[in-house]
């Protein structure tokens, strides 16, 4: 994948040209301009009809693809729903913007870099923009975004002869109304497929038969407003997408990047009048394996409608007067969910995906607690605690191993790691490239903590933070998140010695890669970790706290006091405090001595968006009532 990264000034001279010489003008009068229609729904994988899902129930959507074109591998980048959307309003990598945690709030790029939303380069084009309604996007909205994001907003209230894009987006598919009890089952939960991964119960039955009905329901919606085009005389004239907006919202899909949790429908239908805007690989009437992402969804948009992508954009069109040709491969990424923090990030190309985790000390399954309120999680982590899985089924509760590597052809349900098969050798090498390429092309500012994403990034932007390599070494930063991940104990003296290092992440990851080896590497750094218990960054203070609590005989009493005061996101910020929290809850017994201050936590930042100081509130929940 090539993705052109421009330092500032060259990228404003770039934009400054484009737009005077006029490669940013709309089409000319003689080239109508197509509306455009996505109809989007949330939590839904390619369980459809159209997909060869033969116990789903989709006549609209399978009537749709009967006359457009199905796109077998289009990926969300993000499992869950803040990131992908952030995805695909910006047309950026969130990873790259500082944007990858769950409902986090960070700027967008200075307006000096001429960044905007995708909708704002329509609306300059003569597009009347309209979203109907969700947005929950992680960036702060740079102007005008929407003409109308409510409810009430419909392409019905454009100007005469104006040409729209319109999103409406179907909430009934969401993770919440898959577990909604009580509930009618329509699809015979004796019939559905149970995925490998997950344990065969009467609950893991009912939330699947119940996933599939909501997705029928989600169809009628769909028929109606494809209806409701076809009434207004508008079909002809308007090209439609209809896609999920991440993976289903079951455990081990939603939440997570492998292809359970990002693969999601894609099918487009674009109007006979508009036929040279499809690419001779992807025929209307067809199904087209080319790989295609969230990514893409922006610059694909603008090439639909005539316009340019700007060169920023870090995807590729695949429709449209500018389509580009097809990328090798598409990438996902897991940073916080909610309460919880990781990283891990994935790349698949047609047949193989390949999953990094870099905080493998962190099990799959932590303990989420909107992911818990699923009878097939709580059943699912019932049956792990009484010794009654398969090894397939045991794999979310247990410890990560660093690499995976899964064949989509033989495995696609994901459960067999081929990382350590000498046959496959040859492919995980080219994949754990193609990945540690990409994070370096986009400046992935994930490799800082969260809490220091926004503190090294005060007074600019965390993008503008993550193209400057004298503010983030990244390359320093990524070799130490490796060395630490990869878990090989010859690791251990560099480890140490990089606990001295002049930059806050690199000290970061030094110490966890200690954490991540157990007692002995601890042991062996005791003498370091403690004096960076009053190191310059508050991270490094408690990454190194923690680890020595988790360690000591008994556990470090100076450790706990840092860990506990470091909690307090009112002082300290909520980013903090959530880093904080999940440390003492992993201690558990150990933290013994400072839980009776945790009820009494200061745990509202003012300066933090809502949602973070209801997580650093959650922490503070499950901790005390454990």
């Amino acid at each position: 994948m090539t993705i052109t990264l421009r330092p500032p000034a060259l990228a404003l001279a770039v934009m400054f040209l484009t737009w005077t010489t006029g490669l940013w003008a709309a089409p000319a009068a003689s080239d109508a301009r197509p509306n455009i229609l996505w109809l989007t729904c949330e939590d839904t994988g390619p369980q459809l009809g159209c997909y060869g899902d033969t116990y789903a129930d989709t006549p609209n959507l399978d009537a749709l693809a009967a006359r457009g074109t199905i796109y077998s591998h289009c990926w969300s980048n993000a499992p869950v729903c803040a990131p992908a959307r952030t995805t695909l309003i910006s047309g950026m990598y969130p990873t790259s913007m500082g944007a990858e945690h769950m409902r986090s709030t960070v700027p967008m790029p200075a307006d000096s870099l001429g960044i905007l939303m995708y909708p704002q380069y329509l609306q300059q084009a003569g597009y009347y923009c309209t979203n109907n309604a969700k947005e929950d996007y992680n960036l702060a909205k740079p102007g005008q975004v929407w003409h109308e994001s409510n409810t009430k907003a419909h392409w019905k209230n454009r100007a005469a002869g104006q040409p729209f894009f319109a999103i409406f987006n179907c909430e009934v598919t969401h993770e919440s109304k898959v577990r909604a009890r009580p509930h009618e089952a329509v699809h015979n939960p004796q019939k559905v497929r149970v995925p490998a991964y997950h344990p065969d119960t009467p609950e893991v039955r009912q939330d699947w038969a119940q996933y599939h009905d909501q997705i029928t329901v989600m169809d009628g919606i769909v028929g109606k407003r494809l209806e409701e085009l076809r009434a207004a005389g508008l079909e002809d004239e308007t090209i439609v997408f209809f896609y999920g907006d991440h993976g289903p919202g079951m455990p081990r899909c939603k939440r997570w990047p492998y292809n359970s949790g990002l693969q999601v429908p894609l099918i487009v239908y674009v109007p006979p009048k508009y036929e040279h805007l499809l690419t001779p690989d992807c025929p209307r009437g067809g199904l087209c394996d080319r790989l295609v992402s969230f990514v893409d969804f922006a610059p694909t948009l603008l090439s639909l409608a005539g316009v340019r992508p700007p060169e920023h954009l870090q995807g590729h069109a695949f429709l449209g007067r500018f389509a580009a040709p097809e990328q090798p491969y598409v990438y996902g990424f897991r940073g916080r969910m909610d309460e919880r923090y990781d990283l891990v990030r994935s790349v698949r190309d047609k047949r193989y995906v390949y999953l990094r985790q870099y905080m493998p000390h962190k099990i799959y399954g932590q303990h989420v607690s909107y992911m818990f309120e699923t009878p097939t999680t709580q059943v699912w982590k019932r049956r792990f605690d009484a010794g009654q899985l398969s090894p397939e089924q045991r794999h979310f509760w247990e410890r990560k191993p660093p690499e995976e590597l899964y064949d989509l052809q033989a495995d696609p349900d994901e459960v067999h790691n081929l990382a350590s098969s000498p046959e496959h050798r040859e492919v995980l090498l080219r994949m754990r490239k193609a990945l540690r390429d990409w994070i370096l092309q986009v400046r992935d500012v994930g490799f800082l903590p969260e809490h220091e994403i926004h503190a090294r990034s005060a007074g600019s932007t965390p993008y503008e933070l993550g193209h400057d390599a004298g503010k983030y070494p990244l390359e320093r930063i990524l070799d130490t998140a490796e060395r630490a991940s990869e878990l090989a104990p010859e690791q251990i003296p560099e480890l140490v010695q990089r606990l001295a290092d002049p930059d806050s992440a690199v000290r970061y990851w030094a110490v966890l890669g200690l954490q991540m080896r157990g007692s002995e590497a601890v042991t062996a750094a005791r003498g370091q970790l403690v004096g960076l218990f009053a190191d310059a960054a508050p991270t490094v203070r408690v990454a190194a706290a923690e680890t020595a609590a988790l360690f000591g005989e008994p556990a470090d009493q100076e450790a706990l006091r840092v860990l506990i005061k470091s909690a307090d996101a009112e002082r300290n910020g909520a980013y903090l405090a959530i880093l904080a929290l999940n440390a003492i809850d992993g201690l558990g017994e150990r933290a013994a001595p400072v839980l009776n201050q945790v009820p009494d936590l200061k745990v509202k930042d003012p300066n933090a968006p809502a949602r973070a100081n209801g997580y650093a509130e959650r922490l503070v929940r499950t901790i005390t009532e454990r």
